[in-house]
């Protein structure tokens, strides 16, 4: 019967984690470039209760007799699919049509991937600079940071769909400024380490980071666009109910076998 309580309180345990996973794509529903999570589910290990069994007969049957112990959560995917392309009034909004990462240079010096593309244009005592929202630069091709000369006007610069810089000059033409900003691909983008603002870094299980220019990723950088969440509300919503139900059943399980083991204990003989 202890089998039993142990056995639901792990389901109990790993719909929790599911539903946390629900409710952390519910409350990211907005989030710039957020990508959605999904938990998958996998068998303990399984006691055998007898290697051999026997029909009516004393005939041996071909299988024994095992029982599971529960479940528990393998691992927390990500899904990459695109995101719809939301149009943004930012200046320096961009985002990414198809695979790959914007590269940021964190505060520590590690580089951090990302498909926000909220960007803006600060000063800074070399001159002006991309950067993200949190000050933290952008990266080119060459994984250096993006700057431009300080008397440059940022209201004329301007990015092509392949993440070259352009500036407008007084003649109202476009002067390539040999700028290109890069985009980051893995080999196996579900394996990078979430750090937090849908910023991501290297890890093992990603692989090696290889950068790219947008064509040869058959990519397209888009300008005057942001990727908005690929949450779908409604199969969250749905995913919600699953996990709840499970739980639910999971805990009944667990007040059937405290029932049975009362009406154990109450025997007398």
């Amino acid at each position: 019967m202890m089998r039993s309580l142990w056995t639901a309180a792990t389901g109990m345990i790993a719909q929790q984690t599911n539903l946390d996973t629900v409710a952390n794509n519910l409350s990211n529903i907005n989030s710039t470039g957020y990508k959605t999570e999904a938990v998958n589910f996998k068998s303990l290990i399984y006691q055998t209760l007898q290697r051999k069994s026997y029909d009516s007969t004393g005939a041996p049957k071909p299988v024994g007799a095992q029982v599971g112990l529960g479940v528990r959560p393998a691992a927390i995917v990500t899904d990459f699919t695109q995101g719809p392309l939301l149009e943004s009034s930012g200046a320096f909004d961009y985002a990414i049509q198809g695979e790959g990462f914007f590269m940021i240079q964190l505060n520590d010096g590690s580089t951090g991937y990302t498909r926000n593309g909220n960007f803006y244009v600060s000063i800074t005592e070399n001159g002006l600079a991309m950067t993200d929202s949190n000050g933290n630069a952008v990266l080119d091709m060459a994984g250096n940071p993006i700057t431009f000369d300080a008397d440059l006007d940022s209201a004329k610069l301007s990015v092509d769909q392949y993440g070259n810089f352009t500036y407008r000059n007084r003649e109202g033409n476009e002067q390539p400024l040999n700028i290109q900003m890069g985009l980051a691909f893995f080999p196996n983008p579900s394996g990078l380490e979430r750090v937090s603002d849908t910023m991501m870094k290297e890890s093992p299980a990603s692989g090696a980071v290889t950068v790219y220019a947008a064509n040869q990723l058959n990519s397209k950088i888009v300008s005057g666009r942001l990727e908005g969440s690929n949450v779908q509300a409604a199969d969250e919503m749905v995913n919600m109910i699953v996990a709840q139900r499970a739980y639910e059943m999971n805990s009944k399980a667990i007040t059937a076998s405290d029932e049975m083991l009362q009406q154990a204990n109450n025997l007398r003989s």
